[in-house]
């Protein structure tokens, strides 16, 4: 059993950057495909970025690219998602994903769902 905790959340001013973070425990890191979706209010959770295993391939939503930027930590079982350009329908709660199989796609993170969850972090941008 994969435990995930997020954190680094909170309220930020449009254009501005947040750094969240993502601690795994109870299984292999190295060995997990991670990746961030959001859920903003009266929205279901939405793809955000994914990276695989060794970090070496990466996955973004198209209405992220060039503004957010996930990496992991292996050493640190710690996946991060580094967010910049802020903008007021950014917000929403955050969540931690992992998965033991590969996600070669976008759109296998967009509909193969994750095996492990997060409980989120609140990212709230105001103008």
């Amino acid at each position: 059993q994969v435990h995930l905790v997020e954190s680094g959340g909170g309220l930020i001013q449009a254009g501005g950057s947040l750094r969240l973070s993502c601690a795994a425990s109870g299984g292999t890191f190295r060995t997990l495909a991670m990746g961030w979706f959001r859920q903003a209010p009266g929205k279901e959770r939405e793809f955000v970025a994914g990276i695989s295993w060794g970090g070496g391939s990466t996955y973004y939503a198209d209405f992220v690219k060039g503004r957010f930027t996930i990496s992991r930590d292996n050493a640190k079982n710690t996946v991060y998602l580094q967010m910049n350009s802020l903008q007021l329908e950014d917000s929403a709660v955050y969540y931690c994903g992992a998965d033991k199989w590969e996600k070669a796609t976008v759109e296998a993170w967009v509909s193969d769902g994750m095996e492990y969850w997060g409980k989120g972090t609140l990212v709230t941008v105001s103008s």
